[in-house]
């Protein structure tokens, strides 16, 4: 008995829509980070890309638990002298829910060459249109 191996050439990319209305952040982005990469494949190999599409609607109306709102902070360096900027979850919601998304998705992808493919099909939009209607395999509601 040959064990076969998976090759990026015959790889197979379905097209999935989550609807993240009322799902919880972290729960979600688990989610999203396990299609990306296509563990739910059982040709599943993880030094290949064989992952998914994932479009995301509804990114304002995500939550999360416990006071992550105020406490939870983003921050970033200019590496300029007095560029430490940071901003809570609260007001990046505010600002752009669909950064937080992707944030927490890349987060919980390997760091590796293949983390920036995998995030290039993460579709992530504000409210339910989008222009991929027609690209649709599976349909999942989170809960």
């Amino acid at each position: 008995m040959k064990t076969t191996s998976a090759k990026n050439a015959s790889t197979v990319r379905a097209w999935h829509l989550l609807d993240c209305q009322g799902a919880t952040l972290g729960r979600l982005a688990s989610q999203i980070a396990g299609l990306l990469m296509g563990k739910h494949k059982p040709s599943f190999t993880p030094n290949l890309d064989l992952g998914d599409y994932c479009v995301v609607i509804n990114a304002k109306a995500i939550h999360v638990t416990g006071n992550k709102l105020l406490a939870k902070t983003y921050s970033r360096h200019s590496n300029y002298p007095g560029g430490y900027r940071e901003i809570t979850l609260g007001k990046q919601m505010e600002k752009d829910a669909r950064k937080v998304i992707e944030f927490a998705v890349r987060g919980m992808l390997p760091k590796n060459k293949l983390q920036s493919p995998r995030l290039r099909r993460l579709k992530i939009y504000l409210d339910s249109t989008h222009p991929h209607a027609n690209n649709f395999t599976h349909k999942e509601k989170l809960s």
